[in-house]
């Protein structure tokens, strides 16, 4: 996996983090927040999750293992779990538009919550947190259905195509 890739990826995740966030945006703070019977519970939960994990696999990437997710409680809507998402995401990606091939290489080594002490290349990690947060907004899609609203395609190749559109391909 290649520096560039990387950034394709990470550019790929924000964008689909930005339309799942704008689809639960229409929701009411009751559905945002409903029990679901979900991994998460709600579409607030999931989602959080998914940003928790992001700022916890950030963590790792820089040398540190924190020992918990962030506390999703603060976020009330998708209102509010927006802006904490956009105080953060530029971090990400400023790391991830850093990158060299040796970042990519090398191995890190973090403690997870909950399985002990791993070490692998950071580019396993990275894509893994990806696929993870498609992973779960992929649940987001379905509650959203099953509260009767709009989801969005968040697919990597729609991704692809609105890219290319917008640069004129």
């Amino acid at each position: 996996m290649t520096p560039e890739e990387m950034r394709i990826l990470y550019d790929y995740n924000a964008w689909a983090n930005h339309r799942q966030l704008q689809a639960a945006s229409k929701l009411t703070t009751e559905q945002f927040l409903k029990p679901m019977g979900s991994s998460f519970g709600s579409v607030r939960d999931t989602l959080a999750h998914i940003f928790g994990a992001e700022w916890v696999w950030l963590e790792r990437f820089q040398g540190r293992s924190p020992s918990s997710l962030p506390d999703a409680t603060p976020f009330k809507d998708a209102k509010t779990l927006k802006e904490g998402w956009s105080e953060f995401e530029p971090r990400l990606l400023t790391f991830v538009h850093g990158l060299t091939q040796a970042d990519l290489d090398r191995k890190i080594e973090y403690k997870t919550l909950k399985f002990g002490v791993y070490k692998n290349p950071l580019w396993q990690s990275m894509q893994h947190l990806v696929n993870h947060g498609t992973y779960h907004r992929g649940q987001v899609t379905t509650l959203l259905r099953q509260l009767d609203a709009e989801p969005v395609l968040t697919d990597l190749m729609h991704f692809y195509r609105e890219r290319s559109a917008a640069a004129g391909a």
